[in-house]
């Protein structure tokens, strides 16, 4: 083991959990830094326009993320079980494998990031005010797309073996520098939306090289050996068997939010400015629930590689306890501060309005995210991942969309639109518990 990775087969249960999900709490909330920053200066500096152009980008970046970051769980988990499993080997495969696959599909994402944008932009049904604007934001942001890519998967593979310190330093000092250039691209040098976009562009490549570095470093047998990249066909199998379906789970979600965004783009550039920050707010309160899930899946899967069943359980009842009281509390303090927290990113009354009427409606049912969000990890770090993607694709996409599509049919209105986030959650929750209740995690007993 190196200094900096840690063993969740033994010690303190709750102790791990906590110590590993805060990192990773603070680096999210840094994480989240890049689009709050980029949504604050180009609503306070450029326009609502800007800002609405900026906000409606998210469905369309995170369709192509989300597919890159359902492989880096693959790999996350399969990594996981062997450090757990203290097959050093297999380990050293998985990792190499992971950073090889990662230059593919860095490559694979710029091609297909530049060809979708306009036609995404289309068919989200963008105002002529903001797709000039939306279009150039995701034209700069894909170009450098391998900068969140391979931060994602180095922080994964860190975590994988129980270190969330690291990434969360990385992430800190590219978050400062994304706020110190958007500052000075965008009032210094005027350079608007673009400024913007080439801010966050360059401070995630930072982020990937100070990771790369460091793995290249490390000594461990998750260290990286650039003489040994290659991919491993058995390491890859497992990787994709694993991650594939987080993978797809992740675009076609993503994707699916492409229609919810045209049904916001509908109400015009306030309620997109709206959305877009109130979607930056929601992102804070989630923070919590997405970082011990995070944990939940690194614990589970090394206490199934270690053939402690058990243990992997408590584990997962702590963490939903966890998450649900973080959630919970947040949630409430959102609800109450609605209307100053979206003043703070707008003076514009119509965009606070509809900001507000989106936390309100949906900010009561945050506390259903905590089960869909832990036991899904839970399932996926004993290597289920294919029915948690399917029980979160007939719930995301297409019951919301079925919802969305027979709400509109009967003329309902904004309401309508903004509660079809909960409905999901509920239903994915229910099927989740469901699944996970006669699950091989549960069933499974110590080995003698």
């Amino acid at each position: 083991m190196s200094g900096m990775d840690s063993n969740m087969t033994e010690g303190n249960i709750l102790r791990h959990i906590i110590s590993f999900s805060i990192p990773m709490a603070v680096g999210l909330l840094f994480q989240q830094l890049y689009n709050m920053v980029d949504t604050l200066v180009v609503g306070r500096f450029v326009g609502q326009q800007a800002q609405a152009a900026v906000g409606s980008t998210g469905p369309v970046i995170n369709t192509i993320v989300g597919f890159c970051a359902g492989l880096a769980t693959g790999a996350s988990v399969v990594i996981s079980q062997r450090y757990g499993a203290r097959d050093d080997r297999a380990l050293s495969r998985a990792v190499h494998t992971t950073i090889a696959m990662t230059f593919l599909l860095s490559i694979a994402a710029t091609i297909v990031g530049q060809a979708v944008i306009m036609p995404m932009l289309r068919f989200m049904q963008t105002p002529e005010d903001v797709i000039a604007e939306s279009n150039t934001y995701l034209s700069i942001y894909f170009a450098g797309i391998s900068g969140i890519l391979f931060y994602n998967i180095g922080s994964g593979i860190l975590r994988a073996v129980g270190d969330s310190k690291r990434p969360l330093l990385f992430l800190i000092i590219s978050a400062l520098l994304n706020t110190v250039l958007d500052l000075l691209f965008v009032l210094a040098f005027g350079m608007g939306v673009a400024g913007v976009a080439f801010a966050t562009v360059l401070a995630q490549i930072l982020s990937a090289l100070l990771i790369l570095y460091i793995l290249t470093r490390e000594h461990g047998s998750y260290g990286i050996r650039w003489r040994h990249l290659r991919i491993d066909r058995d390491s890859l199998v497992i990787i994709l068997k694993i991650g594939l379906p987080s993978s797809i789970q992740s675009a076609i979600t993503s994707f699916s939010n492409v229609f919810v965004q045209s049904y916001i783009n509908y109400f015009g550039s306030a309620c997109m400015a709206g959305y877009g920050i109130y979607n930056k707010i929601d992102a804070f309160v989630l923070i919590p629930v997405q970082s011990i899930s995070m944990s939940s899946t690194t614990f589970v899967g090394q206490n199934w590689g270690a053939k402690l069943p058990d243990r992997a359980r408590q584990g997962v009842r702590a963490a939903t306890v966890l998450s649900i009281i973080s959630t919970f509390v947040l949630g409430l303090l959102v609800f109450v501060l609605a209307a100053p927290l979206m003043g703070f990113f707008s003076p514009e009354p119509e965009v606070i309005a509809y900001g507000v009427r989106f936390i309100h409606i949906v900010t009561p049912f945050y506390v259903m995210i905590c089960f869909n969000q832990i036991l899904a990890g839970a399932l996926r770090g004993v290597g289920d991942a294919t029915m948690p993607t399917v029980i979160m694709l007939a719930s995301f996409v297409v019951f919301r969309q079925i919802y969305l599509a027979v709400t509109k049919a009967m003329g309902a209105g904004f309401a309508a639109v903004a509660l079809a986030y909960p409905v999901g959650w509920i239903l994915c929750s229910t099927l989740l518990i469901i699944r996970y209740s006669g699950s091989v995690l549960v069933r499974s007993k110590p080995a003698k």
